[in-house]
């Protein structure tokens, strides 16, 4: 594989900053995460920190030097994550659950999968024409969610979002691709705090003219010029697949063809959670949401 990538984060105008973002990579395969931890709800930054190291910590154990399915993994690996947000509710006894957003895509093979859950998005530009972006699970995008009358669904809060990890109830997501990659392909993970303020031309055109180390900190500044004292966090992971010799020194190069086989690299700091693979199960899942249920029950009493 050869890639190039950038990531950024910026705080906006909120008090903290709750997103969080990094990449892995082995020999054969990568994965690159970003979630958003959601406000209203406690901890937020927790439940994406532990949604980052869950999946992160999956990926080294199982990408050796590549997944057996991209898909089911990323699947498992998202219920994993949210199981262990609900895990950690429900033994420091919260009153209400850390949420977050996910989406994630692993490259490998020369194709791309991705997962989604939330209002956090994934764009495929491919020779300046956008041909990918993943579709919120939000009220606003998903108007057939709800039977409302068509001049209410106009009015919809685009950040009323249907499903997250660390909700109560099972989160909904999507698994798509594989889509083969090519040349000069590239690829943007970003927070709403960036797709809400710039129009889908804005970041195709962008991502198309510079290479990722410019592209993305220009739509990163971008968003937070026109977000204002009162914007979101804004952040941004960008990938460049298969970056042409010319422009390789412009940002973060990579280059796994002469890499070990039990090769692992993170972006992703902390001590992993232990998540093994056995452990998550319908049942479990349950008895973890029964339990954060019953200590909001309990709290709310009180």
């Amino acid at each position: 594989m050869k890639f190039s990538v950038f990531q950024l984060s910026r705080k906006g105008g909120r008090k903290n900053n709750e997103d969080r973002m990094g990449y892995c990579y082995s020999s054969k395969s990568a994965i690159f995460l970003l979630a958003d931890g959601m406000g209203g709800h406690p901890q937020g930054e927790v439940a994406a920190e532990l949604t980052l190291q869950v999946m992160a910590g999956m990926f080294q154990e199982d990408a050796k030097p590549e997944l057996p399915d991209v898909g089911a993994f990323l699947s498992h690996a998202v219920m994993v994550a949210h199981r262990q947000i609900l895990r950690h509710a429900a033994q420091t006894q919260m009153p209400d659950t850390p949420r977050t957003t996910i989406v994630a895509a692993v490259v490998q093979d020369g194709t791309v999968s991705w997962i989604h859950c939330g209002d956090s998005r994934l764009y495929l530009v491919r020779d300046g024409e956008l041909l990918v972006r993943t579709r919120d699970h939000s009220f606003a995008e998903r108007p057939h969610a709800v039977a409302v009358s068509s001049r209410l669904r106009k009015r919809l809060n685009r950040n009323v979002l249907f499903t997250c990890l660390g909700s109560p109830t099972k989160p909904v997501f999507e698994v798509a691709g594989p889509l083969a990659l090519q040349q000069g392909d590239r690829l943007l993970l970003c927070s709403d705090g960036l797709w809400s303020h710039l129009s889908e031309d804005e970041i195709s055109l962008q991502l198309s003219q510079k290479p990722v180390s410019q592209a993305i900190p220009e739509l990163v500044e971008a968003a937070l010029l026109k977000a204002g004292d009162r914007g979101d966090n804004v952040t941004a992971i960008g990938l460049e697949w298969e970056t042409p010799n010319e422009v390789q020194l412009a940002a973060q190069h990579i280059s796994t063809d002469s890499l070990q086989p039990d090769f692992f690299a993170s972006t992703v700091y902390g001590d992993f959670p232990d998540t093994a693979p056995d452990e998550l199960d319908d049942a479990s899942i349950e008895r973890s949401m029964a339990e954060v249920n019953a200590t909001i029950r309990r709290t709310s009493v009180k």
